[in-house]
């Protein structure tokens, strides 16, 4: 079970906008801003009694759930595919493996450009919806750490928003590498693990109404690399595009529902939110190569 504070989330982002203060970033007006702002947040007694214990479910479980919403609005898909496109239209068609590919969104893509696709996922649900997406792929339940691939038949493995979700990468990594052709492409994007810190993990409700986030774990920069290079991967691109900056957005003062944390979180302290969060990695892309 989670147990998830408003309060201590808020505070948690006045903390890290202080800290931010000692490297020079902030001056004696914003540090005195804060701690009177903490002062504020420890005496609101909306905030003080609305805690909330939150069940960690399985993605098959998770993911049952979130299919009949996930299409949209994703903000996240505004993020991945310019990388993935980017990466993907340089290549020439061939057969191509969309890993973990929920509803067929990448397996549409893909096989607008000429591939010939696979799809592998765990969840029937998503399964479903990707097979009437793209009739004209080949759609698999499987996991990425046993991917129902042969040996070598793939020219371009493509793997979006999935990679929080297994426990170790190094098996994924190596099936990649297993059913690449020589010369090979892998493309990779995800939530980058500072965000996975701040709390960026899927929401869903329970049939019953309870509140539910699919299992996530938080993956290092060095330990994607180390799966790859341990599978025979080479390193063509790693990408880590930041947060915009900008203005803080005008405080709301409303706690809002819990389906909308922690962005809506966020909104309660908008100058610390804003100096914990600009400028940091949002995202994070790889390129390999076998």
């Amino acid at each position: 079970m989670i147990y998830e504070h408003p309060l201590a989330y808020v505070l948690a982002l006045e903390g890290i906008a202080l800290m931010r203060s000692y490297t020079g970033e902030h001056d004696r007006a914003f540090v005195e801003a804060r701690v009177a702002e903490i002062r504020k947040f420890l005496d609101d007694d909306s905030l003080a009694d609305a805690a909330v214990e939150v069940t960690r479910v399985d993605t098959v479980e998770g993911y049952r759930i979130w299919s009949q919403t996930y299409d949209g609005p994703n903000t996240a898909f505004d993020l991945d595919e310019p990388f993935i496109r980017e990466i993907v239209d340089a290549l020439p068609p061939g057969d191509a493996l969309d890993a973990a590919c929920g509803t067929g969104r990448l397996a549409a893509y893909l096989a607008g450009r000429g591939h010939r696709v696979r799809g592998v996922d765990s969840s029937p649900d998503m399964l479903e919806r990707a097979r009437l997406r793209v009739p004209q792929a080949e759609f698999l339940q499987g996991d990425l750490s046993s991917l129902p691939v042969p040996d070598a038949s793939v020219d371009l493995v493509v793997c979006s928003l999935a990679l929080t979700h297994v426990p170790v990468l190094d098996p994924v990594l190596a099936e990649f590498a297993r059913v690449l052709r020589p010369g090979g492409h892998v493309v990779l994007a995800d939530i980058h693990p500072e965000g996975v810190a701040r709390g960026v993990v899927p929401p869903v409700r329970l049939p019953d109404g309870r509140p539910a986030r699919v299992a996530t774990y938080r993956h290092l920069v060095g330990d994607y690399l180390r799966a790859g290079l341990a599978a025979g991967l080479q390193v063509r691109r790693c990408e880590e595009p930041r947060h915009a900056e900008g203005e803080p957005q005008a405080r709301t003062d409303v706690l809002e529902p819990w389906d909308v944390w922690p962005w809506a979180l966020c909104d309660l302290a908008p100058e610390a939110a804003h100096a914990a969060i600009a400028g940091t990695p949002s995202m994070l892309f790889w390129h390999f190569q076998r």
